[in-house]
């Protein structure tokens, strides 16, 4: 999708929360590929800095680490001009056997994070007059699957999160494009074993971390008058159900 060149981001300052793996640890590679100085959020990380990485252990859930983190890349290395919010986990069981635990946590990675990092640093954005604020969504959040019940509440929510941002940042100069894919074969899918499940996309036949890289990558590299408001993907091969 994306025909950015290797320099298409350099001397750019990005910052991929959940960048550890997955969807994240590939629009991290992404951009740095590019020749953005990428920072890495995430609670696997180890604190680090080399060769345009830089990488932070935090939980982005927490207000207080949030804080933290955020002041941290200000001071040491200023204002991102990208921000992905990527963080997100996923599981499958009906309303009436998903916890009251289960349903609380999958709000705050999904919807409570991103809302944290965007909160503490959209003034910056906007006092500079630009930037790019991305969110990854999911097929989630415009379609209804049974046995979704926290995850599409997130992602549902996450999508209205993000068209509120996008109203209230449409006349700053601060870009906004939310990323909606459907199934990728993440680690994320490990505990749930599509191939096994009736119905479900197969990893064979899912979209790949860098497809939805790619798309990012292709977001944020348009020409500052083009605003790419959403992108949404879904494999060639799909199922239904997910």
């Amino acid at each position: 999708m994306s025909d950015a060149s290797p320099a298409a981001l350099a001397g750019k300052l990005a910052l991929v929360t959940g960048a550890s793996r997955g969807i994240g640890l590939a629009v991290a590679e992404l951009l740095h590929a590019a020749g953005a100085h990428v920072v890495r959020l995430a609670r696997s990380l180890v604190d680090g800095t080399a060769d345009r990485r830089t990488d932070l252990r935090c939980d982005v859930t927490d207000p207080a680490a949030v804080e933290r983190a955020v002041g941290r890349v200000l001071k040491d290395r200023g204002i991102p001009d990208i921000v992905v919010n990527n963080a997100g986990i996923f599981f499958i069981k009906p309303v009436a056997e998903t916890t009251p635990d289960e349903f609380s946590r999958t709000l705050a990675v999904n919807l409570t994070a991103p809302f944290l990092v965007t909160r503490a640093l959209v003034p910056h954005l906007v006092r500079r007059g630009a930037g790019h604020f991305v969110t990854i969504g999911s097929i989630s959040d415009h379609v209804a699957f049974t046995g979704s019940t926290a995850y599409a509440a997130s992602k549902f929510g996450l999508r209205g999160m993000h068209e509120v941002l996008r109203a209230e940042l449409g006349r700053t100069g601060v870009r906004t494009t939310i990323v909606s894919p459907g199934p990728v074969d993440t680690p994320i899918w490990d505990p749930i074993d599509p191939d096994a499940r009736p119905g479900f996309t197969k990893r064979s036949a899912m979209l790949e971390a860098r497809d939805v890289a790619e798309a990012v990558l292709f977001a944020v590299t348009r020409a500052p008058r083009v605003d790419v408001t959403e992108i949404r993907l879904l494999p060639t091969v799909y199922s239904l159900r997910g």
